[in-house]
């Protein structure tokens, strides 16, 4: 049988899979139920999710990649050969190549245990890739010329920010203010408010369908609900849209400042190509509302959001699978 390479953007919050010729055919919550008691898997990916912060206390929701590197290593290879049983990869192709992605400025470690919990799926050969690169090569960015290409890549766990040029990485930053910490800001801040404790889901639904961190409104509320902490009981409040960008200031502002030190560090020939071209916004952070304005304001660069940010590094790991024999080079 043929071997068909695999692409695989193993994301603190989703995990996605390309296979080269088919496209994206998964993209799943990375997230592991298990039965504490007998420490059988009960459900994987999105089925685990449903359960998030709902399960009889026996059974545990757990997220085995925190800060785009594996925090639990046995949960992760469980929860990649799921993922690629589910895609039927073992039985449709003898040992593939697999592509897998990481984000910058993490160990040699931190490297190794991406790369062999891939290999332990099965694969014939494992390539590692930086996040960054790979977001910005998905992104529809050439990045193979002497001229300068920004992109800003906001996961949930991890933010990359990246100038390229000539195929590779100029400069780079890797900060653990992304998608999740927003999430945990939200949570922190109607906690410290109002005494109120909600749940990850409902701080997650705060953030994509609600908050505005550019030109929040003072009229705009939502409903909320969750535990008082002082009466035990359940008890629903009203937020405004402010209160939800004063949450999430500090993050914001962490983004921009880690975005701000890159800038500086560039040679003024390539910063003026980002001038020019602006910055690419990638990851599903990029959908928070007002974060482009916001960036735009606070860094006088054009910033532009990729035409399908959750999918730009999946949809780069086609690219690069591609041209898998650039990759073969790269790894001897």
């Amino acid at each position: 049988m043929i071997a068909r390479d695999i692409g695989i953007d193993l994301g603190t919050a989703n995990v996605l899979i390309y296979i080269r010729g088919k496209g994206i055919v998964l993209n799943e919550p990375s997230i592991v139920a298990i039965d504490t008691e007998t420490k059988r898997v009960i459900a994987v990916g999105s089925e685990a999710n449903e359960m998030l912060g709902r399960t009889p206390g026996k059974v545990k929701a757990i997220k085995p990649m925190k800060d785009g590197v594996i925090a639990d290593f046995e949960v992760t290879e469980i929860m990649l050969n799921t993922f690629i049983k589910k895609i039927k990869a073992k039985k449709m192709f003898s040992r593939p190549r697999i592509l897998i992605c990481c984000p910058t400025n993490i160990t040699q470690v931190e490297k190794n245990a991406i790369k062999e919990a891939a290999e332990r799926t099965g694969a014939r050969k494992v390539y590692i890739e930086e996040e960054p690169k790979v977001a910005a090569i998905g992104a529809g960015m050439d990045i193979s010329k002497p001229t300068a290409n920004m992109v800003l890549d906001i996961g949930g766990g991890t933010t990359d920010i990246a100038i390229l040029s000539l195929n590779g990485i100029v400069s780079s930053s890797s900060i653990k203010t992304a998608g999740n910490s927003f999430d945990q800001e939200i949570i922190k801040y109607i906690k410290e408010k109002y005494k109120l404790l909600i749940g990850e889901k409902t701080a997650e639904d705060i953030k994509i369908n609600f908050t505005n961190v550019y030109k929040p409104s003072k009229k705009e509320k939502i409903e909320i609900r969750g535990r008082n902490l002082v009466t035990g009981l359940p008890q629903m409040i009203e937020i405004t849209q402010e209160e939800t960008a004063e949450a999430l200031k500090e993050s914001v502002n962490k983004i921009i400042k880690a975005t701000t030190n890159i800038l500086e560090q560039t040679p003024p020939e390539l910063a003026g190509d980002i001038v020019e071209k602006g910055i690419i916004l990638t990851g599903g952070g990029a959908l928070l509302n007002g974060l482009c304005d916001c960036l735009e304001k606070e860094l006088n660069v054009p910033i532009l959001i990729a035409e399908s940010p959750l999918t730009c590094v999946a949809e780069g790991t086609g690219i690069l699978l591609d041209n898998i024999r650039q990759l073969e080079k790269e790894a001897d």
